[in-house]
Parts: C-alpha cells; structure tokens; sequence
C-alpha cells in the first residue's frame, strides 16, 4: 500500500492562528469536503483542494460536521450549543440549539433523521417534524453512529460504556467494557457494507484499543492495541478497511479485524479527524495545527502465476489462489495445523470465521465435533468443497510478496516467509497445507518459489534457500535484475530465467552456482519468456519492443513495436501474444501480427485463454484463434491450421478448415475437423474415397470433382469429370439435381440407354415437384409403365388408365396386373373385369367380383369353374355373416364345403340364443345342426358315428327348447296364446325329457310350475300335488315364491287323483297311461314311444313300425304305393238273405275259410311281460304291408346314412300333417292355423310351398 499526497491546505483564522480541523466529511457524491475549521465550516473542491466557500452561522468552534446520504443536506455543531442545517447549495435553512455544546452528530443513512449529540443529551431531528425530540445521557457523549440499515445508533459515553438506541432513542443494547473508566470511548463507527453478515460496530478509547463489537453488544476478537490515544475512527465504503489516527501524530490504515497494514500519512501534530471518500481509495486527514491532507491509497498488485494458477493477495491479508481455466478459488491464510491431518472436508458450503475471539465453529457435530478454533493464532485452513471454494481463515498479517510453482506457494509476511503445498499431486487439486515456516525478516525486489527452494532477489544479488531458512547459493549480477522466472526443470535442479538492467538474460539452475548467459541486446530487460520447446526467447525491452530470438543461434527472428508483456503458448509452439497500448498481439509463425482491444497486461497464454492482468484483477479471456488458423491456411499448411484450431475456434472455422483442407485433398485433416463438427456426410465422402484409393483408384481430378459436388460447385466439378473423362458421373450428377438441360450435355452420342434414363429420372424429378401427370406421360415414354400406373392410380385418373390398360400388350402381365388393381380401387369394376379377361386370370375375375360384391357374376364363374367354388361361397358367407344374415351364411359355408364352419356359425348362433332366452330360435338352430351333422356323417365315414350320436343329441334339444319356448312364455310374460290344455302337455312332455338331462337355459322350476298350475285347472290334482311337492325342492324365484306356497296348501283340499280324460291311452296296447311315467315319454304296458302333436303336444294315434329284415325302404315305400288294402271281414255267425220278396236272416256256423296273416296292429289279446323292459316294435312283413293303405301310413324319409321311420295311424279319420322339412308330424288343424299365422313351418321354418 503507497499514499500519494493530492493536496495540502492549512487552515488560520484572521490572525494567522492555526485551526484544530475538528471534523470532517464528504458529500456522498466525493465532490466537496466539508471541514470543521475554527468557528467556520469550510467547503473544498476535492479535486484540486480549493476553498469553495467558508460558511459563516456559529458564534464558536465548530466540533462537527455531517452529510445527509441523499446529498441535500449536511449538519454542523457547535461549541454555542447549537445546530445549523445547510443544503447542498451551501444555504443554512435550520438552526436548533441544545443545553450543552454539541459534541457530534449523525445522519441516519436511511431516514435521513440526524442524530445530535450534547454533552448531556442527544437530539433527533427529520424535516417532517417540528420539534427536536430530546433524551437525557447520565454521562457525556463523545460519538455516534448509525447502523447501515438506519435502526439503531451507537452512543460513545466518556464513562467507557456504548450506548445502542433505537430511532425512537429508548436505549436496547449497553457494552459494558473492561477498564471502562479509564478508556472513555473517543471515537466509534458502524460498518457501512451490507455484505457482511452481522453490523460490526468499531470503537476507538482513550485506553489506547480498537475493539470490534456485534449489536448485541459481544465482542468480536480481542481488543487490538493502538499504543497511541485515538482521536477517530473510519470505515471504507465496503467496509474491507479501518483509518484510525491520533496522538501518534499519524493515520494508520488497519483491515477490518484491526491488523495494521502501514501509515497513510505523517503530520507534525496530532491527527483529530479523517473521512474516506465515498466509494473510492481517497482519505481526508484533519490536524491539531489546521493541515487539511488529502491522500490517495494506491494498492499494489502482490501476485504470482504459475501456468494456469494464479495466487494473488486480497484485503492486504488474504491469498487467493485461482485456477484460470476453471475459475475455481482457495482463499486460505498462513495457519498452523489445527487438526493435524485431521480435517474435515463441508461439501457444498462456504465458511468465513470473522470472529478474532474463540468460538465454536458453527457446524454440525459430526463434521467437525469438539473442535474450537482460537483465530489469535494462525492455523491450517479447514477446506470447503463446491464449485468455487471459498474459504477463508483470517490472517493477522500483511502479505508482502506471493509466489506460485507447481505444488508449492511461498507467501512472504513483515516477519517470515511461510511455504504452502498442494495436499495430493492431483494437478486439480486446490487444497494448499503449511509446510514450513523461514522466522525471518527478509528484504527483497522478487520472490520465486521452487520445488525445495525459494529465491530472493534483491537489486543485483539472487539468493538461494532451503524450506529451513539456510541460504545455500547466491548469485550475483552485473546489472540490476529486472525479471525473473522459473522455468521448469527436475525437483532441486529447476532452471530461472533472469532478465537485466543491462540487457543481458541470464539462465540459471537452482543445482549450479554457475549462471549461463543466454544473449545479451543493447535494451534493458523488461519482460521475458521461453517458448514450450525453450527454443525460442521473447523479450520485452524498455522501448516496448517484442524481440523473439532463436535460442540455439542467437538469431533475432522478428521483433514487433508497442509491446508491455509478452507470453508464448504454452500449448502450441509457434504461437505468442504481446500487450501494450490497449491493444492485444497474437503472432503465429512469421505471419503478421493479429490485433484485438484488450485492457491490461498479459501475463499467460494457454490454448485459447489469455490471461490479463487490470489493475488488480487477473482474468481468463478466450480468444478465438480464427486469425492465426486462416493465416495457416492461406499458405495451404493444412496440419499447421488444424493445430492452431484445437487450440480453440469457432464451430463455424471448424467448418472452413475442413472444406479447405478437403480441397486440399488431405484427408487426414478433414476427416479430424469434419469429426469435431460431426458433419457425417463429408466423413462419409471421405471414407468412400479412401476405399477407392485402396482399390486403386488414383485420379485426384474425380476426387475433387466428387468434393466439389458435395459442396454445390457443380460446374466446376462436371469440368473435372469431363476433363478426366468421366462424363458418365457428370450426367449422373446433374440428374440427380433435376438439372436436365445442362446433362444432355453429357448423354454419349446416340446411347437410347441413357435417353431412356434421363427421361425417367426427368419423370422422377416431375414426380417429387407435385407435377403427376407429366411425370407419368414421362414414365409412359420411357417404357416404365409401372410406374406410370402407379401415378396414374394414386390420382384416379381413370380414363388415362382405361387407355394405357387397353394399349399394353396382354404379355405384360405385371403392369396390367397394376392397372386392374388400380381400377377395383377406383370402383371402376367392369374396366378392371375386363383387364382381368384381357390376361385370361380367372382367380383375379373372381376375387374382383367377390370384392365387388357382385355375387350373381361370381356364382355363373364359380359353376363354370369349380375349382374356385370355394373362393366365392367363403366370402359370401363372410358377408352373409357380417350383415347379421347368418342362416344364409351358414347355407353358404356349407355349399363350399366348409362344414366346420357352417357348424361352427350354428353353435354360435345357438349359443347366442339360450343366453339371450330365444329358445325357439335356439331349438331352430339346434335342428339345423342335427341336419348339418347329419351331413357330414353321410359324407365322412371316420366321423360317421360321432355325428350320428350328435344328431341325435342335437335332435332331442331342438324339441326341448322348441317347446319350453311356450312355458318360458307362459311363466315370464303376463297373457299366452296357448289354451290350458297345450301348456297341461307340453309341461309333461318336457317334464319327460328332462329325465334325460336339462340342457342349459331350460328352468325344471319353470316347467314345474306350469305343470302345477295347468294339473290344477284341468283336474289333474295327484299330477300338481306332484309338481307343487317338487317345487319345494328345488330353490325357487322370489317371483314364484308365494303362488308356489299357496297352492301347496290350496292343492291338499283337492282329492288324490287325476281326471280320467286327461289319462292318454296307448294306441298300440289300449293301455291307459298315468299322466307321470319314470320310464319316460312312452307307454307303462307296451313301451311304445309316445308321438305327439308339436303345436298342441297331444298324443297322435300313430304306432311307429319297422319293417323285416329282409325289405329296404324304397321297396316299403314302392309296395305300400302299389298296395290294395283289404276288405274288412263280416260277421259270418248272422247270414242275410233274400228270398223272392221277402228278406232272410239265418243263424249257423261260418263257413270254412282260407287263412290269412294277423294284422299285427290288431291282434288280441296282446300281452307284454311286465319284467322286461326292453322296447319291441311292431315288425311289418311283405304280406302285411301289402295289407296297408298308403294313406294310414306316413313314413319319415330321413337322409342317408338313417333309415326311414314308418308309423300307421289307427284312427284314419284323425287328419294329421307331415313337415316334409323335418319330419315334424302335427294335427292338421293346428298346423294350419300355424302355417296361416307364420307362414312357414312352427318348427323348421320351412316354405311347404317351395
């Protein structure tokens, strides 16, 4: 730190007596000084000390003076007890008095409510009240002060003590201090930065301390002593500074913690008050014999680089070391280990320890538990890890000389020289340890720091010593030293460059007392450094010339003008960079010099990072080496450019590197920068040439034409393919560009091969432009007829597409094959039919009907061809399916042959309508099935008897759900169309069929019910008495719950038995049959099975026969159509005669007859063994059926492989109706009223009349 005098004026009143300067200040903008002069306040221009103005107001001196922080007003006080406000303009506008003299005053820094203390009182006053509000002080007040957030304000009392008010005055705080009584407090201070943390609060006593204090009244530290009485105290704008002054005659500039740093000024009577300029490094000194000294604080730059560290001194304490390419900080300071090797690294933190007291490190147990840190005494840095570390640990010293190598850092204090190193060898590493300690007092110029040694240089003398202190070697030169380096080397043995007064530059190793001299020129030396290769040697002279020097042959290479410093890169040989006014140098090679602004001085040179040092910061600048790059590459060195470019370019002059050094045909450089910009299509490029170069492919001339094509130079690059006689590539070229004209220019002399191509990459071209139908007339002229198709389709030109179809030849069968697929899209059907004829393809003619749903000309195809009678029936049945037409689609699968899924299409159906509760539907669907299997066992043998027996089964449903229809009817819906009779018998006969298994959906319940109330109405009371009783078995719908309990207690009033008429009788045996028979639906005596009308469910008068073995089926139904039946035979025993006129009757014996068959239907007695329960048919021979009348027969003519079913009915005069469909035998009446109802069959659904 250096003082420099601005200005000095002393002050007398009339008499030429001298004038205590009592107090001073600035006026927030720094322009004026305001002086406390005598019984004057006097007004200077700070910038040349002139007198503005002397204000005239007090009858006596003058104490104090203070300015307003919105700079519109200030305040003076005087020994006339009072108060005088002045504007900025210098005018007095307000003057209030108190009892006492005024000893001092303070504007609050926010409300601008200033503070005027008293000798026994203290005021507060603001423009927007009237009145000075006033508090008594039990002690004189000597100072005051305001805190930066305008809350409180410190009062200093003669009594020793500090008194903390609120801006209502009422006192908070009060800092009893040591020896109070003998220190009256003189001077005291707020700090005025808002950075810190907490308001620290300096006071300044007659005790001869400085003493820190929080607002709570604890101390900070311990008290510092002044050996002197201080008359003030004074903070810096930013609070990083202290001026104190007093009895010492001096004003002495100390850090923020009290350490001194040096003396801004020497007077020859006591100093009474100071003031610092408002944001800047100027101080106002005020003396007991009227000097008035104005001095600027110049702060010298105490720093070392090391490559891309950098350690610097910050608040004249600190060292700070920076990596420059990172920009990653350690602030750390000369320490002792606090815990030997047993530091805790905080991550993601920030500590700053500003306490000089012992305190407790404010973190958590488990990082640094149990450990007090005392900051009286210097210790180890305790490190913080985050992106930019920042720790600092207070030193009490000033920092007079940094330097920096590799892991070491040296730090010179007044009184010793500390060496730091590294804690790893990780060159990332920023954590620095003490590792010795030199307790002496050094005198140097220049400070290096080696692996084991530090240098001192002091004018012409160098000196070496160990880490211990010991000085090992001196040097001694005959100029003065002006620059100094290390410039690397092994550990203990490093080499220094040493630049002289004389200009001689000198090497030397640290190992060898012997220093080497390198060159010597005519100019002193005043900055220096080696290339990376220590070939080359650049200095800077005392004229601001750069010389650069070949090491090896002495030889000045090239020298430029206006340079201050110099550095080479360290990362690239040939390249340097010199500063010098305003102006920053980059020379590569022996190319001119590139200028860009730069303010400062350079110091490092690193890649693309410049390191400048302004002033007293150093910063990283990046400088694109875009300049050198195109200097490399205007003279076509390729490799050199690419060089220079890793050192730090734009993308974009990445780009430009690349094409050139493509030109250039190196393909090893561009294949580098087109990776760096990742551009595949040039790597691409490049690797296709290499293969072709190692195929043997050697013509430059094609290389270059295929890079200039690449790079839209397509002239050029055709010229080349001409010119090497490949005009193919060029042709090639320019149609791949849609550049038609200009590649006529290189189609062979008469080749139709590339005509027919160049129409059709003219044709692609009018394609991908949105111009179709050009394209395909295009296509069409070329021959490529599929793809004119193709065009022609996507657009639906159909008429283009007609004609083009009709012009190809029927041999080009892909091509018509495209134009009919494209016709069926356009729905133009009978076009495409007639494409699909034209190449004779049935198949397709087919399938285009079968799309378009044309099934009429698909069917007459079909007939004709019947091969692809399957191709028609299954996509007619798809479509029958689709559209909710299933029967139809079943016929239709079936026609194709396609059983499973005719089948497959019923039991779905079926399904669907059980679930559904359609059981009409359901036994419909079910009938069909039976037929449907009864098919396939006629066509299949291996599966003869699985469909035979499924037949059956299915059979057997289709009657079930056929006539629980009717009782699902009857239980679920409130009327029926039945009569009470129909539903008495179709409930037993489903009541029957149940013995033999429920299918699903079928309610026993349902079926139950019905029966029981049916049985009731009719008289059938044993038959319901049944039903109820079984009913109260079975789990019962809550909907039937009650009527099923009523009429189970209802029916026991009815009598035990059934009504005779409801009794069926046997037709066969005469036997009159229970209305319930366990055997099932047949008769108890004979067997014989039970045929029923199936809309009334009455037994019909058919006895089912069958015929002897020895007779077929065709030959019964051949002799009962060519049958006479027989007469019935008389009564011989009564003869009626005739005898003349009168009528005779005689009585006697028959006569003698021949002897006939028995008619097996009418044989009597016929008897039946009771045991057996085994069913015997009738059995029909020859004779007897020829007996039969074909019109008591009907006979059930089943499809193969089932015989035909034969019954004779035995009341010829009961009509009954056959269903030729199903075999179904009704009661003429009911079918008739059904047929009339329905139109078709009740069971079958068949048209009688088809």
């Amino acid at each position: 730190m250096r003082a420099v005098p601005i200005w000095v004026d002393k002050v007398h009143d009339r008499d030429k007596i001298d004038q205590c300067i009592w107090g001073l200040c600035f006026r927030p903008d720094g322009s004026q000084l305001i002086v406390a002069a005598g019984n004057r306040v006097l007004v200077y221009d700070t910038n040349d000390g002139s007198l503005i103005q002397p204000l005239k107001g007090h009858k006596d001196t003058v104490y104090c003076v203070c300015y307003a922080k919105d700079g519109k007003r200030f305040a003076s006080g005087s020994a006339d007890k009072s108060v005088i406000i002045w504007t900025s303009k210098l005018e007095g506008i307000l003057k209030y008095t108190h009892n006492d003299a005024i000893q001092c005053l303070a504007y609050n820094p926010v409300t601008h409510q200033l503070a005027s203390c008293a000798v026994s009182d203290f005021g507060l006053w603001s423009p927007e009240q009237k009145n000075v509000s006033k508090h008594k002080v039990n002690s004189r007040i000597t100072c005051c002060s305001w805190t930066n957030d305008g809350q409180y304000l410190a009062l200093g009392l003669y009594n020793g003590l500090v008194s903390i008010r609120n801006k209502g005055g009422e006192e908070k705080v009060k800092i009893e201090r040591p020896n109070a009584a003998t220190s009256p407090v003189w001077s005291l201070q707020w700090n005025p930065s808002r950075e810190e943390s907490y308001d620290v609060l300096a006071v300044a006593d007659w005790g001869q301390r400085l003493s820190f204090y929080q607002l709570s009244g604890k101390q900070i530290g311990k008290d510092r002593s002044l050996g002197y009485d201080p008359n003030y105290v004074g903070w810096f704008s930013k609070g990083e500074y202290v001026v104190v002054g007093g009895s010492n005659k001096q004003c002495c500039l100390h850090t923020k913690e009290g350490v001194k740093l040096g003396v801004i000024g020497d007077q020859t009577s006591w100093t009474w008050s100071a003031a610092v300029r408002p944001d800047s490094n100027y101080v106002a000194v005020g003396c007991q014999d009227g000097t008035i000294a104005y001095y600027q604080l110049i702060f010298s730059t105490v720093h070392g680089l090391y490559k891309d560290r950098y350690a610097y001194r910050d608040n004249m304490t600190d060292v700070i070391i920076q990596h420059l390419i990172t920009d990653q900080k350690v602030k750390c300071m000369r320490q002792e280990m606090l815990i030997k090797e047993g530091y805790q690294v905080l991550h993601n933190c920030t500590f700053v320890q500003d306490s000089w007291e012992e305190k407790e490190l404010n973190v958590k147990p488990k990082t640094l538990e149990g450990i007090r840190t005392e900051l009286g005494v210097c210790r180890s840095p305790v490190f913080c890890c985050n992106s930019q570390l920042t720790v600092r640990i207070k030193c009490r010293d000033l920092v007079k000389k940094i330097a920096i190598y590799r892991h070491r850092l040296a730090v010179q204090l007044p009184d010793k020289i500390v060496i730091y190193e590294l804690y790893s060898d990780d060159a990332a590493d920023m954590h620095y340890k003490v590792k010795e300690k030199i307790n002496k007092k050094f005198d140097c110029n220049l400070l290096v720091v080696c692996s084991m040694n530090i240098i001192l240089c002091h004018d012409k003398r160098l000196q070496c010593y160990s880490f211990q202190g010991i000085k090992e070697k001196e040097w001694v030169m005959e100029s003065l030293i002006r620059y100094i380096k290390v410039i690397g080397g092994p550990s203990g043995r490093e080499g220094l460059l040493v630049g002289l007064k004389n200009g001689q530059i000198m090497k030397i190793f640290v190992d060898n007392a012997f220093p080497i001299m390198l060159l010597k020129q005519s100019t002193s030396v005043r900055c220096l450094d080696v290339s990376a290769s220590r070939t080359k040697l650049a200095v800077v002279d005392e004229h601001n010339t750069c010389l650069v020097y070949d090491i090896n042959t002495k030889d000045l290479l090239f020298q430029e003008p206006n340079a201050n410093s110099v550095a080479w890169n360290t990362h690239y040989e040939d390249m340097l960079c010199f500063s010098g006014n305003g102006l920053l140098n980059i020379k590569a090679s022996n190319f001119p010099v590139h200028q860009q602004k730069l303010q400062g001085f350079v110091v490092g040179f690193s890649g693309s990072k410049i390191f400048c040092l302004h002033i007293y910061s150093m910063s990283s600048v990046d400088v694109p080496q875009s300049a050198s790059m195109y200097q490399y590459l205007e003279k076509k060195l390729f490799r050199d450019a690419y060089k220079v470019a890793c050192l730090g370019v734009t993308d974009g002059d990445w780009e430009v590197l690349a094409h050139e050094a493509l030109e250039g045909l190196d393909f090893d450089t561009a294949k580098k920068a087109f990776i760096r910009i990742k551009d595949l299509r040039y790597l691409e490029l490049i690797h296709s040439i290499e293969e072709r170069k190692k195929r043997g492919e050697n013509d430059n001339m094609v290389f270059l034409g295929d890079i200039y094509s690449y790079q839209t130079k397509f002239n050029e690059a055709a010229k080349l393919y001409k010119k090497s006689g490949t005009e193919q590539k060029a042709m090639n070229m320019y149609t791949d560009l849609r550049m038609f004209d200009q590649a006529k220019e290189y189609i062979g002399s008469g080749d139709p091969l590339d005509k027919k191509m160049l129409i059709t990459k003219q044709a692609d071209w009018a394609k991908s432009s949105n111009e179709p139908k050009a394209a395909a007339e295009m296509y069409i002229s070329a021959g490529e007829f599929c793809k004119a198709i193709d065009i022609i389709g996507e657009h639906g030109w159909a008429d283009m597409m007609i004609d083009l179809a009709r012009k190809l030849d029927k041999a080009d069968r892909e091509a018509l094959s495209r134009a009919a697929m494209h016709l069926t899209k356009m729905e133009q059907y009978p076009f495409a039919a007639e494409v699909y004829s034209k190449m004779g393809d049935i198949r397709a003619l087919i399938n285009l009907h079968v799309e378009a749903k044309h099934w009429e000309d698909a069917f007459t195809l079909a007939e004709k061809h019947t091969e692809y009678k399957e191709e028609v029936y299954v996509p007619y049945a798809q479509w029958l399916a689709e559209n909710d037409k299933f029967d139809d689609a079943q016929e239709a699968f079936h026609k194709a042959g396609l059983q499973g899924e005719a089948v497959k299409v019923l039991e779905q159906l079926t399904h669907n309508a059980v679930i559904e509760s359609r059981f009409n539907d359901a036994g419909y669907y079910f009938w069909k099935l039976s037929m449907q299997c009864l098919d396939i066992a006629r066509e299949d043998l291996e599966k003869r008897e699985e469909m035979l027996a499924k037949f059956q089964d299915f059979q057997r449903k289709s009657d079930m759900y056929y006539a629980y229809h009717s009782i699902q009817r009857y239980t679920d819906e409130p009327f029926t169309s039945h009569l009470p009779e129909a539903l008495f018998n179709i409930s037993r006969y489903l009541l029957h069929m149940i013995q033999g298994g429920i299918p699903h959906g079928i309610s026993k319940v349902g079926t139950l019910y019905a029966l029981a109330k049916q049985s009731k109405n009719l008289g059938a009371f044993k038959l319901a008495r049944y039903a109820y009783e079984k009913l109260q078995s079975l789990r019962i719908p809550s909907r039937f719950q009650e009527a099923v309990d009523v009429g189970s207690v209802m029916i026991r009033s009815k009598a035990f038995q059934d009504h005779d008429e409801l009794l069926p009788m046997c037709y066969r045996c005469s036997t009159t049959n229970p209305l319930l028979n366990n055997g099932g639906n047949c008769c108890v005596n004979c067997r014989q099975p039970f045929v029923h009308s199936f809309v009334s469910f009455e037994v019909l008068p058919l006895v089912e026969f069958v015929l002897d073995s020895s007779l077929t089926d065709e030959e019964a139904v051949q002799i009962l159509d060519l049958s006479i039946p027989k007469e019935k035979k008389e009564d011989r025993h009564w003869k009626e005669g005739r005898i003349g006129q009168a009528q005779t009757l005689r009585l006697g014996q028959p006569e003698e007859e021949e002897p006939e068959d028995e008619d097996p239907f009418s044989a009597k007695p016929m008897t039946f063994d009771q045991e057996d329960t085994e069913f015997r048919p009738v059995v029909v021979t020859r004779s007897v059926l020829q007996t039969l009348s074909r019109s008591e027969v009907y006979i059930l003519k089943w499809p193969k492989p089932l015989r035909y079913q034969f019954f004779r009915s035995l009341l010829p005069d009961v009509t009954i109706t056959q269903c030729p469909k199903c075999n179904k035998l009704f009661h003429t009446d009911d079918f008739e009223l059904q047929y009339l109802q329905k139109g078709h069959c009740p069971f079958c659904r068949s048209n009688l009349e088809d």
